[in-house]
């Protein structure tokens, strides 16, 4: 394949070597056909039809390949990381897999990026070769090697080995033409993989309280980002809808409401329903033994049993469904009665390959490196949810296809979670270096007084209590603010709601999730700082830029077209940087799944952003008359481009802008 710059993909070049190979197939066949060697025509004819069709895809896919690429924004990170590897490479060949550290520069006075791999190198050398060489040296061989390239205007070498990048201006100003154009578009991620996200799974016949907030909105960030990115996610709620809790709530269905067969029972209050029941399964024997015989019936699939368990599940799915309406939350439910029936040929399959233990009546399975053994059968020959895990591991890798699995699930079970993954590999389910399976652990919300978050009276907070106090305090803020005045009943709400909600939201994913986070209201919806308030009303501010000069999208977007975007200023220079730097953000968090950095950069892009519009006019007025007298559209297109990028993550992190605020 002929060689590219380093900011054009390289992907294609397997594809445009197999048309080759089609193409000359395709010759031969013909010649051999016209002179008459062989002794079937016709099956020629088909391997030739055949080879057509498969060259016809080929070329098709690697068109619309081409043009997604050339749409989508460039990781300057990753282009600066492919320059220094062929420079290394080029450099040092004898070195398998020498270190590669690009990062951005931290002053503007070392330049944009710095490679930093010098010092490592030096440290290899000395330790496989005995070569004592500085790692100035080193730098300075590395950059003699650096490939022609469209994005490196110089580099330096400073201090003991640092390789300091200075970008080209224009192509950076090319960058941000093209998003302007084709919008913000996600970097190539190459094969579209298929992503699992298990998150949110509250328990039938309980509130979603709480501790259910943060699985609830990591899980729909991370599902946003991966779509945007171009995966194929599968969300699901993986509810406790089956198990033994099941047999006292029936026991009490069927004593309070006798005739919930044929009339469906009011049940108002699940939380009080379930308190109830759970009162007399301690207190009552008889009403015990009843509900073990409920257990038993409704496992057996009796009509009327699952008619009752279905009845319950409908309750709380309703109240459910209002806490993901006002987060706006997608989930597909797949309980775990989903994977009732499969537990049967799990049990089975460790049996097999003889991995399974009894215990007392129990099977157990012991997985090396994990102390406590799952347990995949009880004594009374019942499941667990050591099963159930299990079960829902192997549909997902082997029915679902998945590439990527990832379990939103709080910390404490992080043990659990990381046996039943080791189970699936010891049994052969996955490969670790092909599929990457995931626990995106989470720490507790805690009071301002640092304990557990809970109500005065000590009890879990509810999570519609929790969304209720967020839209009464946000719409406290707003009239505080006397925003009652200057905007229509329809825009305050749509302010309240946004507030509200983004608040609540952001306050949770800006913080590192491995981390307990303190709850407060009062930080969350203070317009200064990193916080939601701030950077929505950041971005309101923006956006109105262009319409109070009057220029509305269609003159934004020929002006795009044909505008160059000026970087002469340091605060443009700046701007322009710090937006293209989204793609290797979102970059990261792919691989990291630590959405809290996402949260950072929208706090730097805005930040930076108003230090540019402090020192930038975008609009000149006359100070007398007030009348605008020039307008620098290079300008009014950097707040665009800005507005652009942030729009996208608010996307990604499930938070709804408002146009007036």
């Amino acid at each position: 394949p002929h060689s590219r710059n380093c900011c054009e993909t390289i992907q294609f070049a397997f594809q445009e070597n197999e048309i080759k190979l089609l193409t000359a197939e395709i010759e031969r066949l013909k010649n051999f056909g016209c002179l008459g060697v062989s002794p079937s025509l016709e099956g020629l004819r088909d391997e030739n039809a055949k080879l057509k069709y498969r060259l016809n895809f080929l070329q098709k896919s690697l068109q619309e390949e081409r043009s997604k690429t050339a749409k989508s924004m460039i990781n300057i990170n990753s282009c600066l990381q492919e320059i220094f590897g062929a420079a290394i490479q080029a450099a040092y060949p004898e070195l398998e897999n020498p270190p590669l550290v690009v990062t951005p520069s931290q002053q503007p006075k070392f330049g944009d990026y710095q490679c930093n791999s010098a010092m490592a190198i030096s440290q290899i050398l000395l330790k496989t070769r005995e070569q004592k060489v500085i790692p100035r040296e080193i730098a300075d061989k590395i950059a003699k090697n650096i490939p022609a390239n469209e994005c490196i205007e110089k580099v330096e070498i400073a201090g003991p080995g640092f390789i300091n990048v200075h970008l080209r201006k224009d192509f950076v100003s090319k960058q941000l033409s093209s998003l302007l154009i084709n919008g913000v578009q996600p970097p190539a991620i190459g094969k579209r993989k298929k992503v699992v996200v298990d998150f949110s799974s509250p328990n039938i016949a309980k509130e979603m309280h709480v501790g259910h907030l943060r699985s609830t909105i990591i899980g729909e960030s991370m599902c946003r980002l991966f779509e945007f990115a171009g995966y194929d996610v599968l969300r699901l709620n993986h509810l406790g809808d089956w198990g033994t809790q099941f047999g006292m709530l029936i026991a009490h269905l069927q004593d309070k409401f006798p005739d919930y067969l044929t009339v469906s029972p009011p049940i108002g209050d699940l939380q009080a329903f379930y308190k109830e029941s759970k009162r007399r399964f301690d207190t009552e024997e008889e009403f015990k033994k009843r509900a073990y015989q409920c257990v038993v019936l409704l496992q057996s699939k009796n009509p009327d049993f699952i008619k009752a368990w279905e009845l319950i599940c409908d309750v709380s799915r309703k109240e459910f469904q209002k806490i993901y309406n006002c987060l706006d939350i997608t989930l597909i439910e797949r309980g775990e009665s989903f994977y009732h029936e499969m537990m049967k040929d799990i049990v089975k399959e460790f049996e097999d390959k003889g991995f399974v233990q009894v215990d007392d009546g129990r099977k157990i399975v012991f997985v090396p490196g994990f102390p406590v053994p799952l347990t995949i059968m009880k004594s009374d020959g019942g499941y667990t949810y050591d099963t159930s895990d299990l079960a829902a591991l192997k549909h997902r890798l082997c029915e679902e296809k998945g590439d990527i699995l990832i379990y939103v699930v709080d910390s404490g079970q992080s043990v659990h979670l990381q046996t039943v993954f080791a189970a699936g590999q010891m049994i052969g389910w996955y490969d670790p270096k092909v599929t990457r399976v995931a626990h995106a652990a989470f720490g507790v919300v805690l009071g301002e007084d640092k304990k557990k978050f809970k109500t005065r009276s000590g009890d879990t907070v509810r999570l519609i209590d929790l969304l209720e106090e967020g839209l009464k305090r946000a719409m406290d803020k707003l009239k505080d603010k006397e925003r009652d005045k200057v905007l229509t009943a329809e825009e305050l709400k749509a302010a309240q709601t946004s507030v509200a909600f983004g608040c609540i939201k952001y306050a949770d994913l800006s913080h590192n999730r491995l981390n307990d986070y303190v709850f407060s209201f009062d930080k969350m919806l203070d317009d200064r700082g990193n916080t939601a308030a701030y950077l929505l009303y950041a971005f309101t501010r923006i956006r109105a830029i262009a319409r109070l000069a009057n220029i509305d999208e269609q003159m934004l977007r020929k002006a795009a077209r044909e505008e160059v975007l000026i970087l002469d200023h340091e605060k443009e220079w700046k701007l322009g940087k710090c937006i293209l730097r989204f793609p290797e953000i979102l970059q990261k968090i792919l691989e990291d799944l630590l959405l809290h950095t996402l949260c950072d950069y929208l706090y730097e892009l805005a930040t930076t952003f108003t230090e540019f519009y402090d020192n930038c006019y975008c609009v000149e007025k006359d100070r007398q008359s007030g009348q605008i007298v020039k307008v620098n559209m290079w300008r009014l297109l950097l707040c665009e481009a800005t507005a652009a990028v942030m729009a996208k993550g608010f996307d990604i992190l499930g938070i709804k802008p408002v146009q007036r605020m």
